[in-house]
């Protein structure tokens, strides 16, 4: 079953395009609009704020003007998550970023005054272009779908190259066992948002643990790295920005890399019987492109991460479904990822059995 893009057919008449603000996401408009008089240079009103469809984790909005359009981020309002929605390190890694060409929003401005609308946000810019839904690309020719999925290894690569210290990213992550952290964090997370008890779930936070591969290179990693976190030019296979920040930090840039792989194995790319004749590189050609541009000479076995993905994955989809519990949610799809709580566990257990777990 393809679990990791189990919504992919949903995702796209979900998330696309804007709705008006959901009664539990409104703020003083007003305020917003002498915050941004105040603090973004170019802008004048008069403002109109809608909230995009996507997204369950930090309400995310268009502010349309008559000259320009922006788009504000902020924490959600009620219980959170210790460290969780932490807007205030989106806005520092896509600033120190974009200060070096890679594609990413150009930001205007952070806010961590709680008075003004209710929580911290930040604003940037709205970039147009295509967001691609659908892995597999059914509405392009196979030579367009090479170069969409080239110029996504490439800008993985470029990100996980980028000199972090160089451009004030020294201290936006600890250094070394990222993934042990990880693990801890996504147990935790899940812990804190339990709603039921799953053995496949009970024995990866047993076993992750114990077999942490060790880490050979730091990076920026992104965290949440596939098709539809990212923005391409409007005729053009390149992208034009990366979105969705909120799970970076420095870490291990395998983690990212086999996040992305994630759909050639177990989501809507693995359904296709001819990647060739289709025109999307297979993993090994992906991982020869990435070994390339990152200058590896190859990868240790794989099926440890991606056992880990899918762990962190029902990680993130219980987080969504404890905030329903709690009220806090801002869709009403969310309760549907319950559903995919134990799925995600039983392919990460999988995995883990590939490199070795014994139940």
């Amino acid at each position: 079953m393809a679990v990791v893009d189990a919504a992919e057919q949903q995702r796209e008449q979900l998330n696309t395009g804007t709705k008006e603000v959901a009664e539990s996401h409104r703020f003083d408009e007003a305020a917003l609009d002498r915050w941004m008089t105040a603090n973004v240079a170019g802008y004048a009103g008069p403002l109109e704020v809608r909230q995009f469809k996507g997204g369950q984790s930090n309400p995310t909005y268009q502010l349309i003007t008559p000259g320009k359009k922006y788009v504000l981020r902020r924490k959600p309002p009620g219980k959170l998550l210790p460290s969780a929605h932490a807007v205030d390190r989106e806005y520092k890694v896509i600033t120190a970023l974009g200060s070096t060409g890679f594609p990413v929003a150009k930001t205007y401005g952070l806010c961590t005054d709680d008075a003004v609308i209710g929580t911290w946000f930040y604003v940037m810019d709205m970039v147009e272009g295509r967001i691609l839904w659908d892995q597999t690309l059914p509405q392009y020719q196979p030579a367009e779908r090479r170069a969409i999925f080239r110029s996504k290894i490439k800008v993985l690569a470029d990100l996980h190259n980028t000199d972090y210290e160089a451009i004030g990213l020294g201290d936006y992550g600890k250094p070394g066992n990222y993934m042990g952290r990880q693990v801890d964090r996504w147990t935790k997370q899940y812990k804190a948002s339990e709603t039921e008890h799953i053995e496949e779930m009970e024995r990866l936070i047993e076993w992750l643990p114990r077999t942490l591969p060790a880490q050979e290179r730091t990076s920026v990693v992104h965290g949440d790295y596939r098709l539809d976190n990212m923005i391409f030019h409007p005729t053009e296979p390149r992208v034009t920005a990366v979105l969705d920040w909120e799970l970076s930090t420095l870490g291990e840039p395998l983690a990212d890399f086999t996040y992305l792989l994630a759909n050639w194995v177990n989501g809507s790319i693995s359904q296709i019987p001819d990647l060739e004749a289709h025109g999307i590189p297979t993993i090994a050609e992906a991982v020869e492109e990435y070994c390339q541009l990152t200058g590896r000479t190859g990868l240790p076995d794989l099926n440890w991460y991606f056992a880990y993905n899918q762990f962190r994955l029902a990680g993130i989809c219980q987080g969504i479904v404890g905030r329903v519990r709690d009220g806090t949610a801002n869709s009403p799809q969310a309760a549907a990822m319950a559903e995919r709580v134990p799925l995600l566990a039983k392919a990460a257990w999988g995995f883990a059995q590939k490199a070795g777990a014994v139940a």
